[in-house]
């Protein structure tokens, strides 16, 4: 992380402090109800610049015998720490993502996820995340990231038409 870092502001109109915050968009894999094979992971706002959310493992998630596949957790720390730069206007796209698997995480469970904002710079976003099974101080995973922000129209412009909500978007009815 860079030394020189930005003030870090609240947006004014983003969720606030216990609040359920709105998917990036319905179809996503990781938040959005609409996806049919995502995780569906509510998430809500924190105080501060943190975003908390609880995620059930369920037996489709299996990886190792028992336990979660280290990509279904890989993505649900991508979708949550990836809601962070909404706290603070512009949303993100992921530019590097770092899992550190601690311990097994067992079918059955309910997963928590704590995303924190480390620091920001320019465009770019830098974020912590932890997993636990019910206790903070006993972590199960642990990552960094970093996102950058963008222009939504801009960015997916290439891309909108590959949506199985593309019509949708195209008429720019839904808001990404």
């Amino acid at each position: 992380m860079p030394d020189e870092l930005d003030v870090l502001e609240r947006h004014p109109k983003t969720s606030a402090p216990g609040e359920l915050m709105r998917p990036h968009n319905s179809t996503c894999f990781g938040c959005g109800g609409d996806s049919p094979r995502g995780l569906r992971i509510p998430m809500y706002a924190g105080e501060g610049f943190t975003v908390d959310a609880q995620m059930p493992v369920e037996q489709w998630m299996e990886g190792g015998p028992g336990v979660i596949h280290g990509g279904i957790l890989s993505s649900a720390f991508d979708d949550v720490m990836g809601m962070l730069p909404r706290l603070l206007g512009p949303p993100g796209v992921t530019v590097h993502l770092q899992v550190d698997f601690l311990k097994p995480i067992p079918v059955g469970e309910t997963l928590q996820i704590h995303a924190a904002i480390l620091g920001k710079q320019r465009r770019k976003i830098y974020t912590e995340g932890l997993a636990h099974l019910g206790d903070p101080d006993r972590p199960v995973a642990r990552a960094n990231g970093v996102f950058v922000t963008i222009d939504v129209v801009e960015h997916y412009a290439d891309h909108v038409k590959n949506s199985a909500k593309a019509e949708e978007y195209l008429s720019g009815r839904p808001h990404l």
